[in-house]
């Protein structure tokens, strides 16, 4: 876990260069977030979330730290969002407000899912939105600002051009590229779109590096939409696919291929829900009455013609398919003859938890078609792979380049390919979290400053806009890896004598009917310890005897067992 910092003072920008500030997502996937500053405007672009791992226990989101931003919230003109993914998304109900809620410019689709998230957070005073066009141009404060249509899995997203004195500062967000076939030959219409950068001068490139390491180029989310609707046709029995519940565009295919077909739909999975209804809302999905059912009504038809749509093909706990897997789902379950569809790559780190979806299913004798087993593509990543970056960076041809949205191991990479590719290693800068990076001596220099802002893990539990402190997290890593020790003295206030022997309980630390003996001299040593402490100490200073047990008892322990549970002493005055 990353040490909290506090954010240097930043110098002011001097007239003419520009700052960027890399504020989430190039230590990690997801929390995507960065400010770009022109003379004294600032505009910020995405506001995502993480979701947490073993070294945030209990945490429901992570979002970036902005405490530079609302240091400079009187600067900040607005915010653009260039997709409505939740690693882009996520953290507008949570930041917004504490940088001077600034508008906020996206697309419509967009715009549905952020104030269908807002909703949530009726408390929040309400954000300024603003629909753009994949092909406007507008001034957000005095910087001229345009927009361009890229590929991804989810309808409306967008690049992003800022137009400066010395060229233009380019991010396509998340991108892949339309491909004909699986032969690196982008569509007329893909070309077309990027064609503006034949005749443009690009100052700086910040591009997407999370598929850096697969080479080649992805399979066309087309070719995927086509096996889908032959395993769609052609099954027999139920048929359950899972996938994310991010990949609109597919879902939206499937049902468009379920209706095709007449099979019923049942969708399982409130975030899956939740972006049907708005893609519905968006005019992106138009369903028959009676298309989509509710899981109730599953038994009024006939096997062959139903189709049930659900999260947790990453084996989550809680989604719908491992509940249905692990029997658990109030109305579903697996059985012969049904088929499970796992539209989806696995997410390094999930390996296992994927495993024990599949082999739940396989022991309910359900038939499971994954990416891996599967002899056509089942599933396309929404992220370009190396042959279509490599594209992506000879078409733009930057002078400056910034590797964004990856682990620091995938910017490196990013980095080595567009030095293979022309660009001297002085024009590229790999940022951290928190990094400034300026533009400077009329957009001929470019280098990260050696201030850096504020970049700590600011975890959320809950809707609550307060953090978790780190101090929690700490807590809570040590009651897992070593539990907790609780020792009950009650001491006689007048003489400091321990009235008995104290009382120990333990929590995931020890098996107190197999310690007795530890048990036996922690309790000996508690009481010479507070005896000793208290002896002509009036009055007695609990707290001073509270932390002197803490750390006494804390070394014994740690000498008796190598492990060092959290120690909670309890002095009760009598």
């Amino acid at each position: 876990m990353k040490p909290s910092t506090e954010s240097r003072k930043l110098p002011p920008l001097p007239p003419g260069d520009i700052r960027i500030i890399t504020l989430g997502g190039v230590e990690e996937i997801g929390k995507n977030m960065t400010a770009i500053e022109i003379n004294n405007d600032i505009l910020v672009i995405d506001m995502g979330l993480a979701f947490p791992t073993e070294e945030t226990p209990g945490v429901d989101y992570i979002i970036p730290d902005v405490s530079y931003l609302e240091q400079n919230r009187s600067r900040i003109r607005g915010v653009i969002i260039t997709h409505g993914h939740l690693d882009h998304t996520g953290g507008v109900p949570y930041i917004m407000s504490r940088i001077g809620n600034p508008p906020l410019y996206t697309r419509n689709l967009t715009a549905l899912f952020i104030k269908k998230r807002l909703d949530e957070f009726p408390h929040l005073p309400p954000v300024d939105i603003r629909i753009v066009e994949k092909t406007d141009r507008i001034k957000i404060g005095n910087v001229p600002v345009r927009f361009f249509g890229v590929t991804h899995t989810i309808p409306d997203s967008m690049g992003v051009i800022i137009e400066t004195a010395y060229g233009l500062i380019v991010t396509p967000g998340d991108f892949k590229l339309d491909l004909d076939k699986v032969d690196g030959v982008p569509t007329p219409e893909e070309e077309t779109t990027y064609s503006i950068f034949d005749r443009e001068k690009v100052l700086l490139l910040m591009s997407d590096s999370t598929n850096i390491e697969n080479p080649g180029f992805s399979p066309p989310e087309r070719e995927v939409h086509k096996n889908l609707e032959a395993i769609i046709k052609n099954v027999k029995g139920r048929l359950f696919i899972g996938t994310f519940a991010s990949q609109l565009e597919r879902m939206i295919k499937i049902i468009g291929f379920a209706e095709k077909y007449d099979r019923k739909i049942v969708i399982e999975g409130r975030s899956m829900k939740t972006n049907v209804e708005v893609a519905e809302l968006a005019g992106l999905l138009q369903v028959k009455k009676g298309t989509i059912i509710p899981v109730t009504e599953i038994g009024n038809y006939p096997e062959d013609k139903l189709l049930i749509l659900a999260t947790g093909a990453q084996g989550e706990e809680f989604a719908a398919l491992m509940r249905i897997a692990n029997k658990t789902h109030k109305q579903l379950r697996f059985k012969k003859g049904d088929t499970v569809l796992l539209s989806s790559s696995i997410i390094p780190g999930n390996e296992i938890t994927v495993q024990k979806l599949k082999d739940n299913i396989a022991r309910q004798e359900a038939k499971i078609i994954h990416y891996r087993t599967s002899e056509v593509y089942i599933h396309a990543s929404g992220h370009g792979n190396r042959g279509e970056i490599e594209w992506l960076h000879k078409k733009i041809k930057p002078k400056f380049f910034i590797p964004i949205h990856g682990w620091h191991h995938k910017l490196r990479v990013h980095a080595e390919m567009a030095m293979e590719l022309g660009l001297p290693e002085k024009n590229i800068v790999v940022p951290d979290n928190g990094m400034v990076i300026e533009i400077t001596d009329k957009g001929r220099k470019i280098g990260a400053r050696k201030e850096t802002v504020s970049s700590r893990l600011v975890l959320v539990d809950g809707l609550g806009t307060n953090d978790v402190k780190e101090v929690v997290i700490r807590d809570r890593v040590m009651l897992a890896q070593d539990g907790m020790f609780v020792i009950i003295g009650i001491v006689n206030v007048k003489t400091g004598r321990v009235v008995k022997s104290p009382d120990i309980i333990s929590r995931g630390f020890v098996y107190l009917k197999e310690s007795q003996d530890l048990l036996h001299q922690v309790r000996v040593l508690a009481k010479r310890k507070i005896e000793e402490a208290t002896n002509r100490m009036h009055p007695i200073n609990f707290d001073y005897v509270k932390n002197l047990l803490r750390e006494e008892v804390g070394r014994y322990l740690f000498q008796k067992t190598h492990q060092r549970p959290i120690v909670l002493p309890v002095l009760i005055e009598v």
